[in-house]
This record gives structure tokens, sequence and C-alpha cells, in this order.
């Protein structure tokens, strides 16, 4: 390693050579780096002349990185990571850090999950700023190159399934925090409750009905769509809508059934009038998971996060069982 050749460069620049790659637009990226747009022009140009590359070419819709640029574009996260952890004390202490973490979560997950652990990260570390983002398509993308720190989604368990925990991008690590099984809400009176009560409830019946389905991830169908598919059905969506309380709103005022995670409709009752039925046929359940990237298994703060979602979650739905069998 030739450390005089390395003196003579601007870290700050691999910084603005990230946001760059991240943005592809010279106007966003100087706009989430407070900078002028003339100011992250020289300093791309002062990037070109270090690195020998153009880096990125301009196009219509923006820049398009060159491919030596891409290839930079694959090691930055890790070699950045690594610089900031040179810039954090040794170990972390909850009381005392100021440090931020960024999550991106489903959006069940807001009500299932985020209430338990919120409260434990805040009363031991009440300086921590913690921001919360929507699971999206890219959001795995961003915890690969650290735009996030930790993701919460859900992960669909079936042995074949593209979306297995096993089938996680290079780099990604996870941890299990809890399991849950889907279930069916319609209103209260609807006319399949005392079809129900008489054991005419079965994948026929199911499949005649209309359904009001959550738009996940900007995907129309869930697992439980594909697994119908595969077995030569369709259900029947009438209505989608972005978010989980919309649906169990749209069901409260209609004779359309939706089907959620179990854990999700507990909450849905306590707000709209509605009934609870189980689903009409085996479905394999649905695992919520933490996922983060490997570069921060040892870093101490990182760590205590993950420690103390685990720890929260865990204990809340231990506790949860217990109150259900008594």
């Amino acid at each position: 390693m030739h450390l005089d050749n390395l003196a003579r460069i601007d870290l700050n620049l691999l910084v603005i050579l990230q946001v760059l790659l991240e943005e592809q637009s010279v106007t966003r990226a100087a706009s989430r780096l407070h900078l002028s747009q003339s100011a992250l022009s020289k300093s791309l140009n002062r990037l070109r002349d270090t690195l020998g590359d153009p880096l990125f070419h301009r196009t219509a819709h923006g820049l398009k990185p060159t491919a030596h640029a891409m290839q930079l574009g694959l090691k930055l996260p890790d070699i950045l990571q690594g610089l900031y952890q040179l810039t954090q004390a040794p170990s972390f202490t909850p009381a005392s850090s100021n440090r931020q973490f960024s999550f991106a979560m489903v959006e069940s997950a807001y009500e299932t999950l985020l209430p338990y652990f919120i409260g434990p990260l805040l009363n031991n570390a009440p300086n921590l700023k913690l921001d919360t983002y929507v699971w999206m398509k890219q959001s795995m993308q961003a915890l690969q190159t650290g735009q996030i720190d930790f993701g919460i989604s859900g992960r669909d368990l079936h042995p074949q399934s593209d979306f297995q925990i096993d089938r996680l991008p290079d780099g990604i690590s996870h941890k299990t925090l809890f399991t849950d099984k889907q279930i069916c809400l319609v209103r209260e009176n609807h006319p399949i409750i005392s079809a129900v009560k008489t054991g005419q409830w079965d994948l026929q019946i199911y499949l005649e009905m209309s359904h009001v389905q959550v738009r996940c991830e900007g995907n129309d169908w869930w697992a439980l769509d594909y697994h119908l598919a595969n077995l030569g059905h369709r259900r029947k969506l009438s209505t989608t809508v972005p978010d989980f309380y919309g649906a169990a709103s749209v069901c409260a005022h209609s004779d359309l059934i939706f089907t959620l995670p179990s854990s999700f409709a507990r909450h849905a009752k306590k707000l709209y009038p509605l009934v609870e039925l189980p689903l009409p046929f085996e479905f394999i359940p649905l695992a919520y998971v933490l996922l983060w990237h490997s570069r921060n298994n040892e870093e101490p703060g990182h760590k205590w996060i993950r420690e103390t979602i685990c720890k929260s979650v865990a204990e809340a739905f231990d506790n949860d069982t217990s109150s259900n069998e008594t």
C-alpha cells in the first residue's frame, strides 16, 4: 500500500461518488449532500482527474455510470462503512449515544412489531435518532449499499419460494423475529358467517367471494395468489389498496373478504367491527425477519440495536402466547 499516494486523495470525494452512484443525478446528489450543483460538479471533475476515468456520461435520463464507476460501486459501501467505523468509539454506550439509525419496514410491522421495541430502544438510549421508511422493492439494495441500517420484512417460508430467507442477496444477514399465519376478516353480520358456522367454508366458497388486497412492494399478488395459481385457481381481487388499515376499513364497510397475517388482524378488530375466520385451506406460514448487512455484524451500536429488537419482540410474543393459553 502506497500511503503517500493515498494521502493526496480527498476521501470526501468517495462519499460524493457513492451518492452520485445512488442518485445518478447531479441535482438530487447536490440536494442530498447540501451542496450547490456548481460545487458538486467541481468535485466530480476532481474525482475524474484523481481516478483517471469519466465515471459518468450525461444522458436524457440523468447520469449513466461507466463500467469503472460500476465496479467501484460494488466496493464503496464496505469501504465507507469501514471508514465510518474508524471514527466511532470502540464501544457503544446507549445512555449517551446520539447516533442515527434507519429502518425500512413492511407496513404491517409498524403496528405489529414497532411498538414492542421502540420503547426499549429509546428508554435505554434517549438520544438516538431513529428514522423509519416503508419497505419497498429498492430497500434490499439500500441495505446492501448502506443507505439504510435495518430492514424488517415478511418472507414466505414455502420451500420453492423466490423469497426464501436462505436465498437473500450476498452480504445480507437475518434473524427471524416470529412466524405468523394467514387468516380472513369479514364485516360483522356478513352472510358468510352463518355458512361458516354450519361447516360450509372451503376453498371453493373462498374463491367465489370478492376480495380486498393490500399492494405490497408494488405487487398486487401475494405469495398466497401464486400458491393458488399453481393449483389452477385465482382469487377475485375486486379492490387493491396501499395499506392494511385501508383494507380493513374497506372490509368493514363492504362484503369483501380480507386475507392477512393474524398478528395484524388483532389490531384491525380493535378499530372496526370485523369477524375473524380461518383460512379454509392449508397454506405455509410467514416469517417476519430482521435484516442487516454482514459488514455490521460486530459493530457495537448495530449489535445492540439488533439484540434489543430481538429480545423485545421475543418477550412480547411469549407474553401474547401465555395470555392466549390462559
